[in-house]
């Protein structure tokens, strides 16, 4: 049994429950239709949407400014900064909630924990920007290191859909996935990262097919022998779009359909844009769950 990790004033308990990260988007071109830049107000819309998120069960708000969506545009550090740092200042004076920043650059991930951020979500893995190995390092905070192929050349774009992957290719969908995490554990340990510091994310949708997601979702449980935590982002995502036919505003159930599954085959944390009804979903899957699992210990 692993030990218990502080994020801020949050201790996570790893197999006593499951644990809901509520998705803060400050951009204006995320996939999910939910950046807060397309609202007047930025950091009173994030502060608003912050308080509803922890009334309904959130336990990590995790703030972003840089889209990921497959085909998006990076941004700079600097407006990086000028559109979470705001937000993560406004929601730790008032709100006693673990935040996390979701960010792949160090100097941007730096701030955010001068700013209140308590833990770092890179969905590069450490691999993009070697010096956030050394911060989390520094530190002593959690990091999700994410599972990540993307490459803009194998995305195709639907009006209605989004963006999704094609053409990926891997020689052993788990192996490849579960080696190439095990790569990132490597080089923030290096760094001076301690175990328990880590929490691995199989990287749904990112460098995956739609076949491949639903593959690695029904899977899952085959990442538990690496022995770290794992933090699940299936909300909304494409391969439930293509797999249903419906837009993003409309995965709702199909969101519920991977929340469950993902706490079934093993998911510690999961990522969520619609906090109240993926609460539930957990807490209901919980109550089935981990029930049969105490009674079979």
């Amino acid at each position: 049994m692993r030990p218990p990790l502080v994020v801020g004033p949050l201790t996570l308990h790893w197999g006593r429950q499951s644990y809901i990260m509520g998705i803060i988007n400050t951009t204006p071109d995320s996939f999910s239709g939910d950046g807060l830049l397309n609202q007047a107000a930025t950091v009173e819309a994030a502060l608003t949407q912050a308080r509803r998120f922890v009334a309904e069960g959130a336990h990590i708000l995790d703030v972003g400014g840089e889209s990921t969506r497959p085909g998006s545009v990076p941004v700079s550090a600097d407006e990086e900064m000028d559109r979470v740092l705001p937000v993560i200042r406004a929601i730790s004076n008032e709100l006693a909630v673990a935040i996390s920043i979701d960010s792949y650059h160090a100097e941007v991930a730096e701030a955010a924990l001068a700013a209140g951020a308590h833990m770092l979500n890179d969905v590069w893995g450490a691999r993009m920007d070697p010096r956030m190995a050394a911060l989390a390092a520094e530190r002593g905070v959690p990091i999700v290191l994410m599972h990540n192929r993307m490459r803009p050349k194998q995305v195709s774009q639907e009006e209605r859909l989004g963006g999704r992957f094609e053409g990926v290719q891997y020689d052993d969908l788990l192996g490849d996935v579960a080696r190439e995490l095990i790569a990132s554990v490597e080089i923030v340990r290096g760094a001076g990262v301690r175990s328990e510091q880590i929490i691995l994310d199989p990287g749904l949708g990112f460098g995956k097919t739609v076949p491949q997601s639903l593959e690695l979702l029904d899977r899952l449980n085959e990442l538990r022998v690496l022995g770290y935590p794992i933090l699940l982002g299936p909300s909304r995502k494409s391969f439930i779009g293509y797999t249903l036919d419906l837009p993003p505003q409309a995965r709702v159930e199909g969101t519920a359909a991977t929340v469950a599954i993902g706490i079934a085959r093993g998911a510690d944390i999961l990522r969520v844009h619609d906090v109240q009804a993926m609460a539930r979903v957990a807490r209901m899957t919980d109550a089935i769950i981990r029930r049969s699992r105490k009674e079979s210990a």
